[in-house]
């Protein structure tokens, strides 16, 4: 994005709309708007009023009701305002109806995060992710009137890899989706084969809320210079780097970071790399202690695991930031709270050691010690344990060699299958 168009987006003037009613507070509406307050200053747009409303039920047409809709219309000439952001998602007949009336671009949560995706794509694989995830996300809302409106305003919400489909028929779209489908599909195979080269290194996945400070702990812990900036989704690509503790070597991945109410065709799209996630053997939750939405940011986050099937992987709970917290009380009840998390400041290299520490204990849970007896003459079979394990014993009986190892679970797997092949005698557990 250039300074122009940046400049250009920012006199975009917005107002934010928010629902609460029966399961939802209007403190925690508040704590919301405040949210979409952020993600829309990050796609660049101006918020001049935020609006609420309390509801037991979203009004079947217009979302918030017709006579709401009617007031909001006096107040976009009040503030002359462009454009109206919801921070739930709408139908697109509901996005039809509120259009038709107040004469500005509606755009909601999912629109609004997609158009923020779309800002931070670099690469082709995120590029051709954010495509599929707009295009399956404009699909059901192409008309004539919302194609006008995306010409005529241009702006938040019109941007990105999508925006040239926009102009096309349902089925120049369908036709796109099924490119970009197979596209995916060869890159999660080429992922899927640099992984299988990984499989020997105990792998650590950052995971967390966006801007929690992922990307900054993966330069703390690898001393890298990976992106990382106080920005909403600053990092869309999954990135890896190896990295050393004591005698171990890991692989450190650092991920997209989740926020609530996540767009389920981004999940979709985006599966390549959250692939790095669900195959990972223990994840670090990262955790901006300093964030107001502190136990609220966790449950998403955890939710969120469970939506991607990753919740069954061991769990580091890492509070980052702790510089930011002045008040000793404070960070004494949230210790109390998580006794068993990690308190780190990434920035100023604080609290890196005992993570480290923690990090070398799950994965000592992850090894277990196994004494194999092997032919001597199956070379093979040999450099394979020497160079999977930690070889702690060897002495020879004959034509064998037998030898104490310390394996991970995943290369324990793979050598009972290769002693099977090879009809030799099967590992077993050192008491």
């Amino acid at each position: 994005m250039d300074e122009q168009t940046l400049s250009l987006k920012q006199e975009e003037k917005v107002l934010l709309v928010g629902v609460y009613g029966p399961d939802l507070s209007r403190e925690e509406a508040e704590e919301h708007l405040a949210e979409l307050e952020r993600l829309t200053h990050t796609a660049g747009g101006n918020p001049v009023k935020k609006i609420l409303q309390n509801r037991t039920t979203p009004d079947r047409e217009y979302y918030i009701g017709k006579g709401k809709v009617d007031e909001i219309s006096l107040m976009i000439t009040m503030y002359g305002a462009d454009t109206l952001i919801f921070d739930d998602d709408l139908s697109p007949s509901q996005v039809r109806n509120i259009q038709r009336v107040t004469k500005a671009k509606v755009i909601d949560r999912s629109g609004l995060i997609l158009d923020i995706f779309a800002s931070r794509a670099k690469t082709s694989a995120a590029k051709t992710q954010v495509e599929l995830a707009q295009l399956n996300y404009i699909l059901p809302r192409l008309t004539r009137a919302w194609t006008h409106l995306s010409r005529q305003k241009g702006g938040i919400g019109t941007k990105g890899p999508g925006e040239t489909q926009i102009e096309t028929d349902r089925r120049l779209i369908g036709k796109r989706i099924a490119v970009l489908k197979e596209k995916l599909k060869k890159l999660d195979q080429q992922r899927f084969i640099q992984r299988k080269g990984r499989e020997e290194l105990t792998r650590v996945a950052l995971v967390g809320y966006t801007n929690a400070g992922k990307s900054s702990l993966l330069n703390a812990l690898t001393t890298d210079n990976v992106f990382a900036e106080d920005l909403l989704f600053a990092t869309l690509d999954a990135t890896v780097r190896r990295h050393q503790i004591g005698k171990k070597q890991i692989l450190v991945s650092d991920t997209v970071g989740f926020i609530r109410k996540l767009p389920h065709s981004l999940i979709e799209s985006f599966k390549s790399t959250l692939d790095e996630i669900r195959e990972s053997d223990i994840l670090l939750h990262v955790v901006d202690i300093s964030s107001t939405g502190l136990d609220d940011y966790i449950k998403v986050v955890r939710k969120t695991l469970e939506e991607i099937k990753a919740d069954d992987k061991p769990v580091i709970l890492v509070f980052n930031k702790v510089d930011l917290i002045k008040d000793p009380v404070k960070l004494a009840e949230i210790k109390l709270a998580f006794p068993k998390a990690i308190f780190i400041s990434a920035a100023q290299q604080i609290g890196l050691h005992e993570l480290e520490s923690e990090i070398l204990r799950y994965i000592a849970n992850e090894y277990e010690s196994v004494t194999v007896k092997i032919p001597v003459n199956n070379y093979k079979l040999v450099s394979f344990v020497h160079d999977a394990g930690t070889v702690k014993k060897v002495k020879y009986q004959n034509d064998k060699v037998i030898m104490q190892v310390d394996l991970h679970k995943n290369d324990r797997i793979k050598l009972e299958k290769y002693l099977l092949a090879a009809d030799t005698e099967t590992s077993f557990p050192v008491s």
